[in-house]
């Protein structure tokens, strides 16, 4: 597979016996980097050419020596709009702003997500006072965390700010803790997990420890409470910042966190718990039970360093609580 200017990805000439497969098949082995379902998408929108013709049928039968062009528009910019949702608001002063972000909110607008994020709502509260390095997206944002992760995030007011914060990202000088509920009790209780982390050569969606390739990855863990063999209350801190660091890192000790759907290992039915109330609990609990607790960096302008903190969210702490008096 070739890519030329303009975004244009040009298929490997179609061989005799590739002959009459279907067109969307056949791209989809050719461009990995596109799920089926996006290529589909592309030719229905007349994105896909073979010579001079236009080919909009996903189910075309391909042709032995025909090259197919597929054109992958350049995304449209959504402009946030302000929406005045509620922010949790840790600190603030005309610089920045740390915000205790709920679990369920997406950071920034993305595809399926243009309202009722964290970007929408800063707009509102801070009106034209967010940096504007970050785009027509992401104005303000020098970092995110997971949709359905909690916890502390900063933003800049402006750019001075925003190049300050985004320079000590850059270097790994912010302090960054994390509290997880995940399965099992890791092994050794604590230590220091550096690995390469990169895209999974198998699930496009997933990220992965590789053997080669990705970037360095490294994770200070220690683990606070043991339930049994059921679960643990780890605490992560990072000394780099990819993405699903921790929820990579935890599945590679074999234990995943609660209610991580993407990370998940086997089916944890062979699990003891107390009950199987509580199992049914822990099974189902809905999204990864990780928290962004401690946030630490040098504030740019006032070259001060700041620390902050956030208790654990109602979901967690009750099910810290039904972990610990299960009997």
């Amino acid at each position: 597979m070739n890519m030329t200017e303009n975004n244009i990805f040009l298929s490997p000439q179609v061989e005799p016996n590739q002959q009459g497969q279907r067109l969307d098949r056949f791209l989809s082995e050719c461009f990995k980097q596109l799920s089926r379902s996006q290529i589909q998408r592309l030719i229905a929108a007349g994105n896909l050419s073979c010579d001079d013709s236009l080919i909009v049928d996903n189910a075309f039968k391909v042709r032995s020596g025909d090259i197919y062009q597929l054109e992958i528009p350049e995304p449209e910019e959504a402009n946030p709009v302000p929406e005045d949702i509620e922010l949790d608001i840790v600190y603030e002063d005309k610089d920045l702003i740390v915000v205790n972000k709920p679990a369920g909110m997406t950071v920034h607008p993305a595809p399926g997500a243009y309202s009722g994020t964290l970007v929408n709502a800063l707009l509102f509260h801070c009106r034209d006072n967010l940096s504007g390095i970050g785009g027509v997206k992401r104005p303000g944002i020098v970092h995110r965390i997971d949709k359905d992760t909690s916890g502390l995030i900063v933003a800049a007011k402006n750019d001075i700010t925003h190049r300050g914060l985004c320079d000590q990202f850059f270097v790994h000088s912010i302090e960054r803790t994390y509290q997880a509920i995940v399965y099992g009790t890791p092994n050794p209780l604590q230590g220091k997990i550096e690995t390469n982390i990169g895209r999974s050569p198998y699930d496009r969606k997933k990220m992965a420890v590789l053997q080669s390739g990705g970037k360095v990855a490294i994770t200070n863990y220690k683990t606070l409470e043991i339930f049994g063999r059921a679960a643990s209350l780890v605490e992560c801190k990072l000394e780099t910042g990819r993405t699903h660091q921790i929820r990579v890192h935890m599945s590679s000790l074999g234990c995943n966190l609660i209610g991580d759907k993407v990370y998940e290992k086997a089916k944890r039915t062979s699990i003891v718990f107390g009950s199987d109330e509580l199992k049914k609990e822990v099974l189902t609990f809905p999204r990864q039970a990780l928290h962004a607790k401690t946030l630490g960096f040098v504030h740019p302008v006032l070259g001060t360093y700041m620390q902050f903190s956030s208790e654990l969210p109602d979901d967690m702490s009750m099910l810290l609580n039904r972990l610990r008096n299960q009997k």
